[in-house]
């Protein structure tokens, strides 16, 4: 048994049921060879112990930059005194997951050897968010969902967080997710989010991860859409010393539709994972998926996207783009475009290309006087910033563009 789940399992407090799948994770262990986790390896990870989470004291200004209404969660404990919802309009209901009845079934019980995290969240989260918007309510201002990791003085922390967000017939929300630190910290964040859409909803959802170098993220998103719903998502991958994010969209009412657009930003010895499973299930889906990459340094960056339109998804659209750079000899791009089809009278393309900066373009910017530097960093920040430019509030975009910058700075581009 790996001396990371024997410390996570150290903390358990649930029920009967979790007890016996908690058991059933200890048996089978971490993944070693299962081809999900082909380019991302857990054997370091898996010789670290981690201490339950405490509550740490972290001050408002510190979090100024982030606007209301926002939820803070610190060390994955709620902190009431940094969230304030004053400025929610009226049909939205923010509860803690801690305070529903049914919060033990919140998530099912996976089984699947390849999910340990998956697993390790079902058993042993305690607390997250529920985010229910009733039909027709329209929010235009961001929800903000803020995780802060902060070091704490008994030693790294792990903790185990998940969220439910709900839209009712043709409501729709803007929701901000950040991931952060207020210290440096080599703690362990594990954050399952799951998405239901009815008829029409929409939902407009930005995730910004920007960990320390030390810290080790996995964060996982399961969404359900119903009949003509539509969910917009951009993610920006830019720190952690691990992380992994699986995406898991079920488009299950026709004219349901994603557009998931994402960077991934590799620089040091950064590994930055993400695994995208997309399922067309009803007619006329669609889903418009663009991902760029970069590694410089030593770092590695890892995408899998993988796209299904099943048996009677007649008239899908499915369009996968992956674009990636490397920027020194030494970093590594892993790249699966994955496309199944089993119906007939359907769009779909998909592809990927691992590069280095185009010379003729290099060469026409430093032509015209710009230093070689100055050439690449323009370069690289028009390649991540096409991403960003997607983000509709202006603080937002602000906000993730200059989070782009200070990474771009930091890998040399």
């Amino acid at each position: 048994m790996s001396a990371l789940l024997d410390s996570l399992a150290a903390d358990f407090q649930g029920d009967a049921s979790q007890r016996v799948a908690l058991d059933a994770l200890l048996h089978d262990g971490l993944p070693q060879r299962a081809e999900s986790w082909k380019y991302t390896s857990l054997r370091q990870l898996e010789r670290r112990s981690f201490v339950p989470a405490q509550h740490v004291a972290v001050e408002a200004m510190q979090l100024a930059a982030i606007p209301e209404p926002r939820i803070v969660f610190v060390n994955g404990q709620l902190d009431a005194t940094l969230s304030n919802l004053s400025g929610l309009i009226g049909g939205i209901e923010v509860q803690a997951l801690s305070q529903q009845p049914d919060s033990g079934n919140v998530m099912p019980l996976s089984a699947r050897s390849d999910e340990p995290f998956a697993r390790l969240n079902a058993t042993l989260a305690r607390e997250g968010v529920s985010i229910h918007v009733d039909a027709d309510a329209h929010m235009d201002t961001p929800l903000h969902l803020v995780h802060v990791g902060s070091a704490q003085s008994n030693g790294d922390a792990a903790w185990h967080l998940r969220h439910r967000i709900t839209l009712g017939e043709g409501a729709s929300l803007s929701l901000v997710e950040h991931e952060l630190a207020v210290s440096e910290h080599a703690h362990l964040g594990n954050v399952v989010i799951q998405v239901q859409l009815a008829e029409r909803a929409q939902l407009g959802h930005v995730r910004l991860q920007d960990a320390p170098a030390r810290a080790s993220v996995f964060a996982r998103t399961d969404a359900t859409l119903a009949q003509d719903a539509g969910y917009q998502r951009i993610d920006l991958e830019l720190g952690a010393g691990l992380s992994r994010h699986e995406l898991n969209v079920q488009l299950q009412g026709d004219r349901a539709a994603l557009n998931a657009n994402g960077v991934l930003l590799a620089d040091g010895r950064r590994h930055v994972d993400t695994r995208l499973g997309i399922d067309h299930i009803a007619r006329d889906t669609r889903c418009n998926l663009t991902w760029r990459g970069l590694a410089g340094q030593r770092g590695k960056a890892v995408f899998h996207g993988g796209i299904t339109i099943h048996a009677g998804a007649d008239g899908s659209e499915a369009a996968l783009a992956n674009k990636n750079l490397l920027l020194s000899a030494d970093a590594e791009i892993d790249t699966q475009p994955v496309l199944v089809i089993h119906a007939d009278e359907v769009k779909a393309a998909h592809g990927a290309t691992v590069g280095q900066l185009d010379a003729t373009a290099l060469f026409y910017l430093r032509s015209r006087g710009l230093p070689e530097a100055q050439a690449r960093a323009l370069l690289t920040g028009a390649f991540c910033h096409e991403v960003v430019n997607g983000i509709a509030d202006s603080s937002t975009h602000a906000a993730c563009a200059a989070a782009l910058e200070r990474a771009l700075v930091r890998v040399g581009a």
